[in-house]
């Protein structure tokens, strides 16, 4: 997992090389999305990158009734997350992306929520990696998701790899 971690870290290097911008006049997060997914395209041969992808092959993104994410995507807190990285034809789901900027003030617990439910291997759909970013003026904070759960010894990894090319917290 190291190794798509590492693709998500060049892609990275690359929006803040290219799309400060965008971060210095607080465009709003699906803006910085695309453009973050931009920049991952090149770094996944063979795979789509996609924002706001609602299916699993043929078949509509949904999750089991009482969960406090919804599949219905009026409110904005949508299942669907912002950033994946899969094969659709498959269909193989590698990456869940939720980005968030610094300045959202709102709980986080929703993404949170989502990277959980999608990382989950008791799901149908589930994803390999979850990658939960908050995105700053120059830094940038993560966690990781395995199995539904945060992995800690990843998120480290991810965050020393962060620190170690400029983008990190601290």
């Amino acid at each position: 997992m190291q190794a798509e971690l590492n693709k998500v870290v060049t892609a990275l290097q690359e929006f803040y090389a290219h799309e400060t911008w965008l971060l210095e006049h607080d465009l709003g997060e699906r803006a910085l999305t695309h453009r973050l997914a931009v920049h991952l395209e090149p770094q996944f041969p063979g795979w789509q990158v996609d924002c706001d992808y609602d299916r699993l092959g043929e078949r509509i993104l949904r999750l089991p009734h009482g969960t406090i994410v919804s599949t219905d995507d009026h409110l904005a807190k949508s299942i669907y997350p912002d950033i994946v990285v899969h094969q659709r034809e498959i269909p193989n789901n590698l990456l869940a992306i939720e980005v968030r900027k610094a300045s959202n003030h709102q709980p986080p617990e929703h993404d949170r929520h989502k990277l959980r439910a999608m990382t989950d291997p008791h799901l149908w759909f589930a994803y390999w990696v979850g990658v939960y970013l908050v995105l700053g003026r120059k830094s940038v904070v993560s966690d990781i998701y395995v199995g539904g759960v945060i992995d800690g010894p990843l998120s480290a990894w991810l965050a020393g790899r962060l620190k170690e090319v400029g983008l990190g917290v601290g």
